[in-house]
């Protein structure tokens, strides 16, 4: 195989992240009725708020406050509390995307592989000891812990300063985000591969090494340049 380390992000690439049935199930235990127009209005707060903290204009812990802050009020709750059980209700309800588990089984000999995610270190952990994957995936860098979130380009030197070095060229950086994962890996001199499984145009100004519908794809991809 060309890489000696294959990246991946976490969420929608990994796995499944369906935030309004994690919302749902959260409000559900703090005997709330949450709609999709609740969903539709929480959005118009969140992602602007994800957009402004991987361009490095917000902190982690600001996104956390800013996006329930409204709900927080209205509940008599701390924000900290519904974020927490927001990140509890996601790992309750996590499961992995179509073709991961195949994959992961199929490069677990072949390739060092290792985690890059803009997610919260409360739902990752979890996540990845539920699915029996702690042990598959060395190192796991948190946007979180780090201080700084893809697209920056430290947070990928960090993980090269992890994986003792080895040459970009060498790895292979696996996300959904054109923006984040593939615009990020591309400045750090990786490898890239855009999992477009709903078949998004591509930005004019990202150009991945390649792009696959799903993961049995890049499984079958990378394993026929064996």
């Amino acid at each position: 195989m060309k890489y000696q380390w294959i990246l991946f992000d976490a969420d929608e690439t990994l796995f499944h992240f369906d935030a309004y049935q994690g919302l749902k199930l959260m409000f559900s235990r703090f005997k709330v009725d949450f709609t999709p127009s609740d969903f539709s209005h929480y959005q118009q707060v969140n992602l602007p708020l994800w957009v402004d903290y991987q361009n490095g204009v917000i902190t982690a812990q600001q996104l956390q406050h800013t996006r329930f802050k409204e709900w927080a009020e209205k509940l008599q709750v701390t924000t900290q509390t519904l974020n927490s059980a927001f990140l509890q209700a996601m790992a309750d309800i996590c499961a992995l995307l179509p073709g991961a588990q195949s994959l992961i089984d199929a490069l677990r000999d072949k390739v060092s592989m290792g985690i890059i995610t803009n997610g919260f270190t409360e739902l990752q952990t979890v996540r990845l000891a539920r699915t029996g994957l702690l042990d598959a995936f060395s190192p796991v860098v948190i946007s979180e812990e780090v201080g700084v979130a893809k697209p920056d380009v430290a947070i990928f030197q960090h993980a090269l300063n992890l994986m003792d070095n080895p040459d970009p060229q060498h790895v292979l950086m696996v996300g959904d985000n054109p923006h984040s994962d593939i615009l990020g890996g591309l400045n750090a001199g990786f490898d890239t591969c855009w999992l477009n499984t709903a078949g998004a145009a591509r930005p004019e100004d990202i150009t991945p090494h390649y792009e696959v519908k799903s993961l049995t794809e890049l499984q079958q991809r990378l394993l026929s340049r064996d």
